[in-house]
């Protein structure tokens, strides 16, 4: 199979230089193991293995002093041996003595830091994060542009593209498997892919006695995939107390999932009130849509109001893929008390650029009306407000204001 060169991967070389260890997380599926195969001269173990895991749990402390001392190790799905962590602060900080203080050791795992308490204790101070997602549509086009970038860096100008499928830049943006083989039975691959992470990821971090209503909380909240979440109204329509809603959701979390955006709530001179509520997401489209039991393709072109939410699903994918180069970058949303709103809000050394996600090939000024408003209320940090649309064309709608195609993200 083709090895497509991920957008991550310079930004994670340049951190294992000045890093003694980097822990790399993300989705099952998601490309981890290949990126970190692809690193040459690594010593590569996984703890997929049972007797790798067995050894690590066994006896930690010669686990990690049998390693190679001259390379950089990759020990992958490093969650499954929380048993080495003290260890590798041990070895870390005794080459930190001798002045060996980068790239020693790189971990890769299903779960994100938060899961892994005696990771990140452990740690402190030790570790960079960096966080790999499914295919972006940049990647699997084999382009290095990063859209977030241009939207704060690169001035505008009318440009007509030519024709391309929208529904397949969302189809191709998923997990490299059913991304790069066709024949894959697409419905089958996501089944396998939720009853892994119910069996492996997710017990392992959360005390799941009911995986039934894992499932349910998932499908349920697909449903509400680009909305404001009511958690109180979630649990009951699912049947969970409160608490055991928190903890299952907070489990889907931390196994990449979904993930939420917060609203925007910083001060203001428009002396508007705003909602407090997150809005949620799927980490990918195509689950998404798997969990509504429906067919993307007859989505699309059947129900728009439903591929309204999963298209604005997609953007903010795209997103949190391409928000690697900007470290520092906030991402929120901005809702009023009197409904006006934009789905997305960027910020970036005092910098603002507003995103509205629109299921159209033609936008009007209306479109733009929450923008005005968002830029009314952030004043001169106003970079840019773009409306995301499915047509061709770059379009101006006044100072600041431009419709940009989708196909824009695709790096062309």
């Amino acid at each position: 199979m083709k090895y497509f060169k991920r957008g991550l991967e310079a930004y994670l070389q340049k951190t294992i230089d000045s890093r003694p260890l980097v822990y790399l997380n993300g989705p099952r599926q998601c490309g981890k193991t290949t990126l970190a195969q692809n690193y040459k001269n690594g010593n590569y173990v996984s703890f997929d293995s049972p007797i790798n895991l067995s050894a690590a749990k066994e006896d930690p402390a010669n686990f990690i002093q049998s390693l190679p001392q001259k390379k950089l190790n990759i020990l992958d799905e490093v969650q499954t041996a929380p048993e080495i962590f003290p260890y590798l602060k041990m070895k870390i900080d005794e080459r930190r003595k001798n002045g060996d203080n980068t790239g020693l050791y790189l971990l890769t795992g299903s779960a994100n830091l938060m899961a892994l308490p005696r990771l990140s204790e452990a740690l402190v101070g030790r570790m960079s994060v960096l966080t790999l997602y499914p295919f972006s549509s940049c990647e699997i086009k084999s382009a290095e542009d990063n859209f977030i970038l241009k939207f704060f860096e690169n001035e505008f100008e009318y440009k007509s593209y030519k024709n391309y499928d929208v529904l397949g830049m969302i189809q191709n943006s998923t997990f490299p498997e059913p991304a790069l083989n066709s024949a894959i039975d697409r419905t089958q691959w996501y089944s396998d892919y939720l009853n892994t992470l119910l069996q492996r990821d997710i017990r392992s971090i959360a005390d799941i006695r009911n995986p039934s209503k894992v499932i349910m909380l998932l499908s349920v909240l697909a449903m509400r995939a680009g909305g404001l979440l009511n958690n109180n109204q979630t649990a009951q329509e699912i049947g969970l107390d409160i608490k055991t809603y928190e903890r299952y959701k907070t489990a889907a979390i931390n196994t990449f999932i979904i993930f939420e955006i917060p609203a925007w709530a910083k001060p203001n001179n428009i002396n508007k009130r705003f909602t407090k509520a997150s809005k949620l997401f799927f980490t990918d489209t195509n689950l998404a849509a798997y969990l509504l039991k429906r067919d993307i393709n007859d989505i699309y072109a059947n129900d728009r109001n439903v591929m309204g939410h999963l298209f604005e699903n997609f953007i903010a994918t795209e997103i949190i893929k391409n928000a690697f180069l900007m470290p520092n970058l906030e991402v929120s949303h901005f809702r009023t008390s009197d409904q006006k709103e934009v789905d997305f809000v960027l910020e970036k050394d005092g910098k603002v650029v507003g995103i509205e996600v629109k299921l159209n090939s033609s936008p009007s000024a209306h479109d733009f009306g929450g923008l005005k408003i968002l830029k009314e209320a952030v004043g001169k940090r106003f970079k840019r407000g773009i409306v995301i649309y499915t047509g061709k064309d770059i379009v101006p709608f006044g100072d600041d204001f431009w419709a940009v195609p989708v196909c824009f993200l695709n790096g062309v």
